[in-house]
């Protein structure tokens, strides 16, 4: 079996695979969720990808249906624990660059420590 035969039948394998994990009432969604569920089927469809080289012999198609795989998992686990809660208020709260409390005005400051950039806020009356 030629590569050219080969990836005609991984493309249509994909195609299939896609179509079958693909979310029915895409508009009811969030954009993260949307974002998230294509991560989702990227994996599937790369893992089927690599499964299909490895299946075939081919070391090429299974390392990048593999590679493919893990990496859209990992973006697709990032997605799924953005969602969260807290997640989205320690956002909102870090977004903004000044808020009031209590009668103090606070304003959020760059600190760096250890090579790395956090915030924080600082009253300034």
């Amino acid at each position: 079996m030629s590569f050219r035969e080969l990836t005609k039948k991984g493309v249509a394998l994909l195609a299939i695979a896609g179509f079958a994990v693909a979310p029915m009432s895409v508009q009811a969604q969030s954009h993260r969720q949307k974002t998230k569920n294509e991560w989702r089927n990227l994996a599937i469809g790369s893992g089927v990808l690599g499964l299909l080289g490895l299946v075939n012999g081919d070391k090429t198609l299974t390392f990048l249906g593999a590679a493919g795989a893990l990496y859209s998992a990992n973006r697709y686990e990032q997605d799924r624990k953005s969602q969260s809660r807290e997640a989205r208020a320690r956002y909102e709260l870090f977004h903004r660059g000044s808020f009031n409390r209590d009668g103090h005005h606070y304003v959020r400051k760059v600190v760096w420590k250890n090579h790395h950039k956090y915030y924080r806020f600082v009253r300034v009356w």
